[in-house]
């Protein structure tokens, strides 16, 4: 498996952004086909956020993750966020998602990113918690629970 940036893979921006209108569309009916690849045309960047990378196996895009700049406007002072963590489903399991975190965690580290934060539905932390990431606070967004948790980059 390869990790590319989105901007080297600008064709994935239609299949990404139907992953994430699939998977997180249901509970945000502002999310849009349209809305999400607008969105993913502006971290088509490689040295600045936002930027996506993806994880490519024999040239398909298995799965894809963020580097964000405030995700959540309760947290204005939060500044970079790492979101949109997604793994194919035939794919999950298999250690991809745990790659990409890793990936994004080490290219923060070389844009001079101290502290990375992050939003996730799994309130135990799933693989986030499993790989550093401590909890911060559990709000409600959007009428979702969800757990904060940051990393020290």
């Amino acid at each position: 498996m390869e990790i590319e940036y989105l901007a080297d893979s600008p064709d994935a921006i239609d299949l990404v952004a139907c992953w994430y209108v699939e998977e997180w569309g249901g509970s945000n009916s502002r999310l849009t086909l349209e809305s999400v690849s607008r969105s993913l045309t502006s971290s088509m960047n490689r040295d600045s956020l936002p930027l996506m990378l993806l994880a490519v196996e024999q040239k398909r895009v298995v799965g894809a993750v963020e580097l964000k700049i405030r995700e959540m406007s309760i947290y204005p002072d939060k500044e970079h966020w790492l979101g949109g963590l997604y793994v194919d489903p035939a794919r999950r399991g298999s250690g991809i998602g745990r790659q990409l975190i890793k990936r994004a965690i080490a290219l923060a580290s070389t844009l001079g990113i101290s502290m990375l934060y992050l939003q996730t539905e799994r309130l135990n932390g799933g693989v986030y918690a499993s790989l550093g990431w401590k909890p911060y606070e559990q709000v409600n967004n959007k009428g979702i629970d969800v757990l904060i948790m940051e990393r020290d980059v």
